[in-house]
C-alpha cells in the first residue's frame, strides 16, 4: 500500500472522520487486521479561522504549504487537505507539495458527472458557497449549481463553527439542515453537495429527500483508492 498524508486539524472532528472512512475502506479491501498507512499533521485551526483579507489567505497558503512539504519529506506519496474551505489555497499548496494533492471538489465533480447529475445545491461554509474557487470545479464537470441563499449562509456558519467543530450535535441543527435540503428540492435541485467536512454529523447522508454527495466521504474514498493503488 502507498502512504498518504493528511493535512488535518481543520477541525479535529473532520480529521477523525477522514481517518475512520479511509481505514474502513482499506480494511474491507485488505482484511480485518489491516489499517491505512497514513501520515497526519493536525494544524491548530484557531490560527486559521476567520480568514478574510488577501494577507490572511497568503498566511494560510504558507502554513498549509509548509505542512505539505513536511508530509512529503516524511514519505507521503500523495496528500489530502482535510477541509473544503482551505481548498481556496489548493493551487499554492499543490505547487509546494511536489506530490499529487487530491482536490476534494474534483473528486466530487467526477462522481456527479458519472452519475449524470445536472442540477445541485451546494451547502457548506460561507466561502465555499459564495466564492468561485469551489463552485467552478463542479461547474466544469457539467453540474449547474443553484445560487446560494444568504440566510442559509448565516445559519450554516453558526451551526458549523459554533457547534459541529466542537463535536456538538443538536436537534436544532438537524432540523435546520433538513429544512434547507427540503427547500432546495422545491427550488429544483436534484442533489445536494455536502461541502463541509462536519455536516455529515447532522445530515443522514444515506437516507434523505435528495441524493447527498458527501464531499468528505467521496474524498476519503479517493484517498483509500490511492493507498490501495487503484487510483
Amino acid at each position: 500500500m502507498r502512504k498518504l498524508g493528511l493535512i488535518g486539524g481543520m477541525s479535529w472532528v473532520s480529521t477523525r472522520t477522514y481517518y475512520d472512512h479511509i481505514n474502513r475502506i482499506v480494511q474491507a479491501s485488505k482484511g480485518h487486521l489491516s489499517s491505512a498507512p497514513l501520515l497526519i499533521e493536525s494544524l491548530d485551526f484557531s490560527e486559521l479561522y476567520g480568514l478574510s483579507s488577501a494577507s490572511d489567505w497568503d498566511r494560510a497558503a504558507s502554513v498549509l504549504g509548509a505542512s505539505a512539504r513536511r508530509l512529503a519529506d516524511a514519505g507521503a506519496t500523495a496528500l489530502l487537505i482535510g477541509a473544503n474551505s482551505m481548498h481556496k489555497v489548493y493551487d499554492r499548496v499543490a505547487e509546494q507539495a511536489g506530490i499529487p494533492v487530491l482536490h476534494i471538489a474534483e473528486c466530487v465533480g467526477e462522481r456527479m458527472a458519472a452519475d449524470g447529475v445536472a442540477t445541485a445545491a451546494l451547502i457548506g461554509t460561507r466561502n465555499v458557497m459564495t466564492e468561485n474557487f469551489y463552485r467552478q470545479r463542479l461547474i466544469a464537470h457539467g453540474v449547474t449549481l443553484l445560487p446560494p441563499d444568504m440566510k442559509n449562509v448565516e445559519t450554516l456558519d453558526r451551526i458549523i463553527y459554533d457547534q459541529l467543530m466542537r463535536g456538538k450535535v443538536t436537534r436544532e441543527a438537524e432540523r435546520a439542515l433538513k429544512t434547507i435540503i427540503t427547500v432546495k428540492e422545491q427550488e429544483g435541485a436534484k442533489a445536494i453537495v455536502l461541502a463541509c467536512t462536519e455536516l455529515e454529523m447532522v445530515v443522514d447522508v444515506d437516507a434523505n429527500v435528495l441524493p447527498i454527495y458527501d464531499c468528505t466521504r467521496i474524498h476519503a474514498e479517493a484517498a483509500a483508492n490511492w493507498i490501495l493503488g487503484a487510483a
